[in-house]
C-alpha cells in the first residue's frame, strides 16, 4: 500500500515533503539556542542533598565561579593587588544572583587560597541555580561587568570554576557543530558520487540524510520545552542523521536497482523495493531508536538527551528512505537510475572473500577473532573518573588557569568537600572537634573548617552545622574516589550528608555504572527480539549480539589505550588525565550498537532472503553477503569518515566519540560483517535458522518474512 502511495501520486507527495521540509528548518533554527548545558549531577544523591541543606541553611555552596588573581609584578600581598582583590570579593557578593563570595583576601581566608609563591590568589563564589542560568546569565555579565572591568596593570585576570570549564566545552563544541556541518555534507557527497556513480542519486541522498538532521534538531527543540536537553545532542543528531540518511537512502536506491535490472519498470522496481527494503529498513531504524531509547534508564539528563535524539533520527530516517527518496527516484526514471555495470555478484570480492572464508571458517574466522580480541584487550583497564577542566583544549584560558593552580598550589579549594549535619544540635561543640580531628586524620586530608576551628556563626545555625574537609592536590588527583569514601565512612556523632564537588562526581560515577546491567540487558533482549521476528531463528540474533559486543570491545580498548593512556594525545592534541568519564563510553555503546545491530539486519535480511527462495544454508551466504556488503561497506565507511571529523574537535569528549565510533564502525562494516558472520554461518549450517517449535508457530504467525505473495502484491498497481 505504501508503495502504491509513493508512486501513484509523487509529485503531491514531495511538494508536502518540501513544505515539511520548511517547517522543520523553521524550528531547528532556533534549536542550538534551546539546547541546554547540562552539569555532571545525580540526583536524589547523598551530595545533592547535602548541597540543598547547605544552601537552605547557610546560603552557600561549593564554589562553581573562579576569579584567578596573578600580580604582574610583586605579589599577592602587595598593597595595591591586595586592595583589587578586595575590590573584586565585593563585587562579586554585591552581583545578583550570587549567594556567597569569598577569597584570599577576606578575614580569617585560608593561605591555600593563594598559590606558594604568592604570585596568584583565588576570588571563589557560590552562585545558585541551574547550569543555564549561571552559564548563560551570570557568567557573561560577571566577565562584562567585573573582569574586564578591571584594567590596572598590576593585575590579570582569569574567569573560571566548573560551570566556566563547561560554557567554554558548550561552546566549543556548538562550533564543532557547525564546522562539522562544513565538512561532513561535502565529503558525504563525494563519497557517495564515487559509491553510485550518479551524481544525481548521490545528491539525493544527501538531501536525505540532511532531513534526517533538520528533523531531529526540530524534535529535540520541541522537546527542550518540557526538559533539559544537552548541546551535545546537536552533534549526534548531525552524524547519526547524516549516517542512517545515508545507509537507508544506499539501501532503497539498491534495492530499486536491482529490481530494474530484474526486468520491472520503474514504478513497479519503487513499490517492490517498498514494501521489501521498506520493511528491513523499519527493522533497522527499531533497533537504532531502541538502543538508544535505553539511555532514559538513567535519570540525568546529560544521558536522557541522547535517548531524544536517536529516536528521532530514527523516526526521520525511516521517513525519508521510505516515502520522500522513493517518490524522487520515481520522477527521475529508468535512465537517471540505472546502475553501471559491475559484472555478476557472484564474481564480486565479497562473494569470493565469503566462499574463500566459508572454506576454512575455523582458520579464517580463528585469526581475525583472535585480532579482534588483541585490539580490544586494553578495555579491561578502563578506569572511570570525573571530567575535569582538561577535557578542553590547553590554548583556553580557563584551562591555563587551573594548568598554574595545579602547578603554583598547594590544593584546590573549590574541590573541597562539605559535610552538612541538619541536626546536630545545639550543644554539639564539643563532639565536632572530635569528628573534626578524626576526618584531619584521614590521609591526603590537608585541612578542616568547622565550628570548633574557624568562625562558629559560618557553621553552625544553632541545630545545624557544616565542616569544610580541604583535600591535598595530590591525594585528589591520584583517588578522589576513594578519599571520598574513607569520609563518608568516618564515625560521626550525628547524621551527616557529604557533597563537594569529588562527592558529586563519585556519586554520578556511582549513578551510571549501578544501571549499566539493566542497560545491557535491555538492549540484548530488544534486539533479540527484533532479529528473531525477522528471521524466525534463536542463533541468529544471538550470534549478532556475541559480534556486536565483540566490536564494542574494540571501540573500548581505543578509548582506554588512545585517551585514558594517552597514545593518541601527541596526534590530537589533548592531555590524558588517566581515567575516562562514564557517560562517554555508555553513549558510544549504545550507539555503536545500535549501529551494528543496522548492518546485521541488512545482512542477513538478504541471505535470509535466499535462504527462504533456495532452502541452500550454505550458498545463501555468500550471495547474500555479496548483494549487501558493497552496501554495508560504503554506507559504513562513509558514516565512519562523518565521525572521525570530530577528531578535530577542541573537547575531549567529541574526540573520544569521533575516534571511536569511526574505527569501530569500519571494522565492523569490513571485518566482521565480511569474515566473521560468514565463518560462523558456515560452522552453524542449518542451525543458523533454528527455533523451538512454539517460538518457530509464534514467528510464523506474528514474525516478518519475504514470501512470493509479497513482492507479486508489491508489483500489483
Amino acid at each position: 500500500m505504501l508503495g502504491r502511495f509513493v508512486t501513484h501520486r509523487p509529485r503531491a507527495l514531495l511538494a508536502a515533503a518540501l513544505a515539511l521540509f520548511l517547517l522543520l528548518l523553521v524550528a531547528a533554527g532556533g534549536a542550538m539556542d534551546s539546547l541546554s548545558l547540562n552539569r555532571f549531577e545525580s540526583p536524589n544523591s547523598e551530595s545533592g542533598s547535602a548541597a540543598s541543606e547547605l544552601a537552605d541553611r547557610f546560603d552557600t555552596g561549593a564554589p562553581n565561579i573562579a576569579i584567578l588573581v596573578t600580580a604582574t609584578g610583586g605579589d599577592v600581598r602587595d598593597a595595591d593587588v591586595a586592595a583589587i582583590g578586595t575590590r573584586l570579593t565585593e563585587d562579586l557578593v554585591a552581583y545578583p544572583g550570587i549567594g556567597d563570595a569569598w577569597s584570599f583576601w577576606s578575614a580569617g581566608a585560608p593561605a591555600t587560597l593563594a598559590a606558594t609563591d604568592h604570585r596568584s590568589a583565588l576570588v571563589l563564589a557560590w552562585a545558585p541555580g541551574d547550569a543555564d542560568r549561571v552559564r548563560g546569565e551570570l557568567l557573561p555579565g560577571i566577565e562584562a561587568q567585573i573582569v574586564e572591568s578591571v584594567s590596572d596593570p598590576a593585575v590579570a585576570l582569569t574567569l573560571g570554576g566548573a560551570d566556566e570549564v563547561f560554557r567554554d566545552v558548550a561552546e566549543q563544541s556548538s562550533a564543532d557543530f557547525l564546522r562539522a556541518e562544513l565538512i561532513v555534507l561535502p565529503l558525504v557527497f563525494a563519497l557517495l558520487a564515487l559509491v553510485l556513480r550518479r551524481v544525481t542519486l548521490a545528491l539525493l541522498t544527501v538531501t536525505i540524510g540532511l532531513f534526517c538532521v533538520v528533523g531531529t534538531l526540530a524534535a529535540l527543540r520541541a522537546v527542550s520545552v518540557f526538559t533539559d536537553v544537552s548541546t551535545f545532542a546537536a552533534n549526534i543528531a548531525l552524524v547519526m542523521g547524516i549516517g542512517l540518511g545515508v545507509d537507508y537512502g544506499l539501501f532503497m536506491t539498491y534495492r530499486i536497482r536491482e529490481e530494474l535490472t530484474a526486468g520491472h519498470d520503474v514504478a513497479a522496481a519503487v513499490r517492490r523495493a517498498v514494501a521489501n527494503a521498506g520493511r528491513t529498513i523499519a527493522f533497522s531504524a527499531s533497533t537504532v531508536g531502541i538502543s538508544l531509547a535505553v539511555l532514559f534508564v538513567f535519570p540525568f539528563p546529560f544521558l536522557r538527551s541522547f535517548a531524544y535524539a536517536g529516536i528521532a533520527v530514527a523516526a526521520t530516517a525511516v521517513v525519508a528512505a521510505v516515502v520522500i527518496l522513493p517518490a524522487m527516484l520515481t520522477l527521475l526514471g529508468r535512465r537517471a537510475l540505472a546502475a553501471k555495470p559491475t559484472g555478476a555478484a557472484e564474481q564480486s570480492f565479497w562473494y569470493r572473500t565469503a566462499e574463500k572464508v566459508m572454506r576454512r571458517p575455523v582458520a579464517a574466522g580463528g585469526s581475525v577473532l583472535l585480532v579482534l580480541l588483541l585490539l580490544g584487550a586494553p578495555a579491561l583497564g578502563m578506569n572511570f573518573g570525573p571530567p575535569d577542566d582538561r577535557i578542553v583544549s590547553s590554548e583556553q584560558p580557563v584551562r591555563a588557569m587551573y594548568d598554574t593552580i595545579r602547578a603554583d598550589f598547594e590544593t584546590e579549594e573549590a574541590d573541597a568537600l562539605h559535610i552538612v549535619a541538619p541536626h546536630a544540635g545545639p550543644n554539639a561543640l564539643g563532639d565536632i572537634a572530635g569528628f573534626a580531628d578524626r576526618l584531619a586524620a584521614i590521609p591526603g586530608v590537608l585541612r578542616v573548617d568547622s565550628a570548633s576551628t574557624a568562625d562558629p556563626a559560618r557553621f553552625s545555625d544553632g541545630e545545624a552545622t557544616w565542616l569544610r574537609v580541604v583535600p591535598t592536590a595530590a591525594r585528589l588527583a591520584t583517588d578522589s574516589p576513594g578519599l571520598v569514601a574513607d569520609i563518608r565512612s568516618t564515625a560521626a556523632p550525628f547524621d551527616v550528608l557529604v557533597g563537594g564537588f569529588p562527592a558529586e562526581m563519585v556519586d554520578y560515577r556511582d549513578g551510571v555504572t549501578a544501571r549499566l546491567p539493566v542497560v545491557a540487558a535491555l538492549i540484548l533482549l530488544v534486539t533479540f527480539v527484533v532479529l528473531f521476528l525477522m528471521t524466525g531463528s534463536v542463533l541468529a540474533p544471538l550470534k549478532a549480539s556475541v559480534l556486536n559486543l565483540l566490536s564494542m570491545s574494540i571501540m573500548f580498548g581505543v578509548l582506554v589505550w588512545g585517551f585514558q593512556d594517552g597514545a593518541l594525545a601527541g596526534v590530537l592534541g589533548f592531555t590524558p588525565t588517566g581515567s575516562i568519564e562514564p557517560s562517554i563510553p555508555i553513549l558510544m555503546f549504545c550507539i555503536a550498537y545500535g549501529l551494528s545491530m543496522d548492518y546485521e539486519v541488512f545482512l542477513l535480511s538478504r541471505i535470509k532472503e535466499d535462504y527462504d527462495r533456495t532452502g541452500d544454508p550454505i550458498g545463501s551466504v555468500p550471495r547474500g553477503i555479496a548483494r549487501s556488503a558493497p552496501l554495508i561497506t560504503a554506507a559504513g565507511l562513509i558514516l565512519a569518515a562523518s565521525f572521525a571529523v570530530y577528531a578535530t574537535s577542541g573537547v575531549t569528549f567529541l574526540q573520544q566519540l569521533g575516534i571511536g565510533m569511526a574505527i569501530t564502525v569500519a571494522i565492523d562494516a569490513t571485518v566482521v560483517r565480511g569474515i566473521l558472520v560468514p565463518a560462523l554461518m558456515r560452522l552453524a549450517g542449518h542451525a543458523n535458522w533454528w527455533a523451538p517449535g512454539p517460538l518457530r508457530r509464534f514467528h510464523d504467525r506474528f514474525g516478518w518474512r519475504e514470501s512470493v505473495e509479497d513482492t507479486a502484491r508489491a508489483s500489483v498497481s
